[in-house]
């Protein structure tokens, strides 16, 4: 860009001492065309470029002295004559004023320009057009001003009574300007059409105002867009009508140029946009010191009207204001007081550093965002989430170091302010969203007020909780994850916070930590106190396929039964204890029922020392046993069922969860059984046997005969009925059972009256065989009756 500007100064200042001189040339020598080939000549000499002139040069003595020269060209050197030339111009004139030359002076009074045209081009390897043109120029500018002083300093610049030239031009004006950037590297082409430059007072040595308008257009493709569509025909991917004004220091000497009290204003039109963005920069001073390759913009304001559907209907408007210093040979540039303000309390401060501005683009520095109200921007932009809480993002702050590239951000030593809480870390992004990095730490988050409210629970009679999380999803139901962001995203995530809140839970002393890489995103920890217990996970989704696949292995240690089911809202809790488990899962999918239809594994589960509130097992077991024994109890009941352990081990295939071993055991007494639950429907169905066991503890005083006989049980239903009618007594099975104990019981009685007949009978035999005999004979016979 530096070299383009000095490119751009250069030629503008080859054609102003051309056409000088050619006035100078002729109001010497009154013969416009002997100037021609004078012209082509030096400018072939010093430039390279084949100097083209096809209308006249001409010379007017009224109203003012001055020459004009129309139809000139410059191509540059073994250009294709059917290529469009590298500059030309329709008309130049300059007019000279009367006065001083009656002093022996000249001062140019008037210089325009019309027509004027410039036609850049930079090819595939990035080698610009006018890069072997500003070499030379560079290389022969001392020739280049010795060739022109004759012209410029009259007939005999060795003779004290030559004319001199005043270098203060009156006015300077430049139309129906037209200026492109073909860029075959980059497949792109930049236009300034319909451009205006005007000047007053033009001097090298001082400032003068200068005022110009232009029409810029981008083209993000370098022929016609459509079928049939030619290069005329591009739709432009912006377009942006601009208009400068300053005061201009040109600082020709020491190539200093300085722009003082500068307002550019650009009205920008983008692709497919109705209205323009509007824009107007201002700035105290902009130097531009080509000799030490520096740019300078002292307290500079940027205002801009911008309207865009992301912002909502209506225009808003925002101020940047901010200081630059920039080395263009280092590659390196200083943002200072950067500040940017807005609608809704908008307020963003900072610095910025740049550095390898020349290859890759890398910065530094510090940013602040003061508190505002998030939901007003959400709002303002549609897109404020349903969330439960009114006050959730009314308050968000930050202040951090940033860094980062063109590709990727980084907030390293972060300090965020959502609403009442306070974290602390580091967060990082790529900014087309593959890559995520975060390491925060929290004194507490209620993620609930962030989430939609909770749907209203239709099974107000079932388990509060499980009944909406086990339910069978419609068809066509939204996706629980987006599953394309997921394939795509890298991450690198560690949270600690001291109290979550989620899903009407409280954890606390909560860490997190994730690992991502190609759609394969790890839980590589997961550790919470969760009343009065702990929560570990760890576990792997796998997005990189055509399904989601999940795999998660669950621990729980010694969490409070009676404290979870009362913050589910049973209250008071059907069950007390603690419980333990621990589990391999794996599903599928990416909709509940999907998930709930795949899964799989196994989880072992235990409760210690709970019971059962309301309802005493025992009390129940030892009544129906003293009926049957045809007495009554007369011990004081306890309210519960007090059991020392529940342990099940369940086998889940394809969303349905077995079990064989389940163990309840309670004080003198067992209770065993086993079933299955379709997580699907929710139905399920079990069976169960209650039996007496001989211990120090046991609940009552049981003949032994009862010891053997189990007390059956049948659970079945929903989990969304009524749990009152989910168990019963099974009468038909505990039938059963007593028959069974009493066909055992006659058996044994007979077995033993023919075991003392036979007794007797044997004896009398080994006396006449013998002992060893007899013996072999008797155990024979026994076993015939067992």
């Amino acid at each position: 860009m530096k070299r383009l500007v000095r490119t751009l100064l250069a030629v503008v200042g080859v054609l102003a001492l051309v056409t000088v001189g050619a006035v100078v040339y002729v109001t010497t020598f009154f013969n416009p065309e002997d100037m021609k080939p004078r012209l082509v000549s030096v400018v072939k000499e010093h430039t390279g470029l084949e100097l083209s002139l096809e209308g006249p040069l001409e010379w007017s003595f009224y109203p003012r002295i001055g020459v004009s020269v129309a139809e000139a060209e410059a191509r540059l050197p073994d250009q294709a004559d059917d290529a469009q030339a590298f500059a030309a111009f329709s008309e130049a004139s300059v007019s000279l004023a009367f006065t001083p030359l009656l002093r022996g002076e000249i001062a140019i009074d008037g210089l325009t320009l019309d027509g004027l045209s410039l036609n850049l081009e930079r090819d595939s390897d990035g080698t610009g057009n006018w890069e072997a043109l500003l070499e030379r120029l560079e290389n022969r500018a001392d020739d280049a001003e010795k060739a022109l002083a004759p012209a410029s300093a009259g007939p005999n610049p060795d003779d004290e009574g030559g004319l001199s030239v005043a270098l203060n031009i009156a006015s300077v004006e430049v139309t129906k300007g037209h200026l492109s950037l073909v860029d075959h590297q980059a497949g792109r082409e930049w236009q300034a059409e319909k451009l205006t430059i005007n000047g007053s007072n033009v001097n090298p040595d001082t400032a003068f105002p200068l005022s110009s308008t232009f029409q810029l257009k981008v083209f993000d493709q370098l022929d016609g867009g459509g079928e049939g569509e030619t290069t005329e025909e591009r739709t432009p991917g912006l377009q942006s009508d601009v208009t400068l004004e300053s005061d201009v220091n040109l600082g020709l000497a020491d190539s200093r140029h300085v722009l003082s009290d500068v307002t550019l204003e650009t009205s920008t039109l983008l692709a497919g946009a109705s209205e323009p963005q509007e824009a107007t920069l201002t700035s105290d001073e902009v130097v531009l010191n080509l000799g030490e390759q520096r740019l300078h913009m002292a307290p500079s304001q940027l205002d801009a009207s911008l309207l865009a559907p992301q912002l909502g209907e209506k225009r808003v408007a925002m101020t940047l204001s901010f200081q630059l210093e920039s080395d263009f040979d280092a590659g390196t540039a200083q943002l200072r007081d950067i500040a940017l303000s807005g609608p809704d309390g908008l307020s963003i401060k900072g610095n910025l550093n740049l550095k390898e501005l020349n290859s890759a683009p890398r910065y530094d520095g510090q940013v602040r965002l003061a508190p505002l109200s998030l939901r007003a921007w959400l709002a303002r932009m549609d897109a404020m989430p349903s969330m439960s809480s009114d006050e959730a993002l009314s308050e968000v702050a930050l202040t951090s170091p940033v860094e980062g590239t063109l590709e990727q951000l980084s907030l390293n030593g972060l300090t965020l302010v959502l609403d009442d809480n306070t974290f602390s870390g580091s967060l990082g992004a790529r900014f087309d969203g593959t890559r995520v990095d975060l390491d925060l730490e929290g004194d507490r988050l209620d993620a609930d007020s962030y989430l939609p409210p909770p749907e209203q629970d239709t099974a107000a009679n079932g388990i509060p909780g499980i009944a909406s999380a086990l339910a069978q999803d419609q068809d066509g139901a939204p996706a629980i994850l987006p599953k394309s962001f997921l394939a795509g995203l890298d991450e690198s995530v560690s949270l600690a916070l001291g109290q979550l809140i989620l899903g009407g839970q409280r954890y606390q002393d909560v860490s997190l930590s994730m690992q991502g890489e190609g759609g394969r995103h790890r839980l590589t920890g997961f550790e919470a106190g969760f009343h009065e217990g702990r929560l570990k996970a760890t576990g792997v989704l796998d997005a990189s396929g055509d399904d989601l696949a999940w795999q998660l292995a669950p621990e729980v240690e010694g969490v409070r039964l009676e404290s979870l089911l009362t913050s589910l809202g049973q209250e008071p809790a059907p069950l007390s204890g603690s419980l333990h488990a621990s589990g391999e899962l794996t599903t599928r999918g990416n909709a509940r029922h999907e998930l709930t239809r795949n899964l799989n594994g196994t989880l072992d589960t235990r409760i210690n020392e709970g019971s059962i509130p309301r309802a005493n097992i025992s009390r129940q077991l030892c009544t129906a046993v003293a009926r049957l024994e045809g007495e009554q109890t007369t011990r004081e009941w306890s309210e519960n069922t007090r059991f020392e352990n529940i342990s099940a081990r369940f086998t889940i295939r394809d969303g349905v969860a077995h079990n064989d071993d389940l163990l309840i055991t309670l004080p003198g007494i067992e209770v065993s059984g086993g079933g299955q639950l379709d997580l699907g429907s929710q139905r399920f169905d079990a069976d169960g046997a209650a039996r007496f066991v001989d211990t120090a503890d046991a609940a009552c005083s049981v003949n032994r005969r009862l010891e053997k006989v189990p007390f059956p049980v049948r659970c079945e239903g929903s989990l969304e009925g009524d749990s009152s009618q989910w168990c019963g007594f099974d009468a038909d099975a505990f039938k059963a059972n007593l028959g069974e104990l009493v066909a055992e019981e006659a058996r044994s009685r007979v077995n033993e009256e023919v075991e003392e007949r036979l007794g007797k009978e044997l004896e009398r035999l080994d006396e006449r065989i013998g002992e060893e005999a007899g013996k072999e004979l008797r155990d024979a016979v026994r076993g015939l009756f067992n």
